[in-house]
């Protein structure tokens, strides 16, 4: 594995700068230091078992240099705060509390600016991936505040802390790990240069490693997929994510509801976010749709916490979409709502 700085990557564009806080980013920090960073004061990575094994693992199953990825993991360590930070995430608010996080006027006139400065590249994604141009700059808004909070954190010693010392969800991000390695690999970029979210997500718009390789398009066409300081790259991406989750460009995303009666609360998502009842079924228990819509169509009813009560939901398809992104419902609410405020605010 050729080690190589971000010399190519880094002077592309610059990012926007707002003194705020993103879905999964934690404190503004540069996406990247193009610098080697100093040597670790506690414990290495390299000095664990469980570490060495993976490093044997990822030599014999895609030729990486045993010796070079020792010297990557000698000069990363563990980082507790970030088990800390996992446990309690931004999504187990409630809704009134959640919202409030995302409709600012930094956000809402920051997606318009943004749409304004970027219109033509997001017109072009809009028209290549069948997808809602707002939906775009909002989930950018909702993740890093249009590239002004992209995280703090070393993604390697994120997904390194989470896949070994994190056991609910180690199988995940030790997949995420391996996928971060081989994108250094194939990017030409040193893993020690990156920084992201406590989870691992990375750029304007918090593609995690697997996510990045699968879906990140280079989207401006200068030979680079940069979601650490690209705008166009990243709206690209985005776009082309919705799109390969079935996105349809116009259709419904999501409407209140009224509920009547008590058959309703079998119907209530609890596990499942998935449209999974027409809205026939749905009116036969006594949820009524804000506005008509053909008796056929799928949608998931959603109950969320209103500052003055329950508050009664319609998801649809490209809803579930959104879950696709980040699986909570307060995450792809927050979202189309934002996304309709800034085309309201534009």
């Amino acid at each position: 594995m050729k080690i190589l700085h971000l010399t190519g990557l880094i002077l592309l564009t610059g990012v926007f700068s707002f003194p705020d806080q993103g879905l999964c980013a934690g404190n503004a920090a540069p996406p990247a230091s193009a610098g080697v960073p100093p040597a670790v004061s506690g414990p290495s990575l390299a000095s664990r078992a469980d570490v060495n094994a993976f490093i044997q693992e990822m030599a014999a199953k895609h030729g990486l240099d045993v010796g070079e990825l020792r010297t990557v993991f000698s000069r990363a360590q563990a980082q507790p705060e970030i088990i800390a930070l996992i446990t309690r995430p931004a999504e187990a608010k409630p809704w009134h509390a959640y919202r409030k996080i995302f409709f600012t006027p930094q956000r809402i006139q920051g997606g318009a600016a943004f749409w304004n400065s970027h219109q033509q590249a997001l017109a072009r994604a809009a028209e290549r991936y069948n997808v809602d141009p707002e939906i775009i700059v909002a989930i950018i808004g909702v993740e890093t505040l249009y590239g002004g909070n992209t995280g703090r954190f070393k993604v390697l010693e994120a997904l390194a802390t989470l896949a070994f010392d994190y056991p609910k969800r180690a199988v995940f991000f030790r997949k995420e790990l391996e996928n971060f390695l081989l994108l250094t690999r194939e990017e030409g970029i040193d893993p020690l240069s990156l920084n992201g979210s406590y989870a691992g997500a990375m750029g304007l718009a918090q593609f995690m490693p697997s996510s990045y390789r699968a879906y990140a398009v280079d989207f401006n066409g200068d030979g680079h997929r940069n979601l650490w300081r690209d705008p166009e790259d990243a709206i690209g991406s985005v776009g082309n994510y919705l799109s390969k989750h079935s996105w349809r460009r116009g259709s419904l995303i999501a409407m209140p509801a009224q509920v009547r009666g008590g058959r309703y609360r079998a119907l209530v998502s609890s596990g499942t976010i998935k449209p999974n009842y027409s809205i026939q079924q749905l009116n036969q228990s006594g949820v009524i749709p804000q506005q008509p819509v053909d008796a056929g169509t799928l949608a998931m009813l959603l109950e969320l916490e209103g500052e003055h009560g329950p508050e009664y939901w319609l998801g649809f398809n490209n809803f579930f979409v959104i879950t696709r992104y980040n699986r909570s419902p307060l995450y792809a609410m927050a979202v189309y709502q934002l996304g309709e405020e800034i085309r309201t605010q534009r």
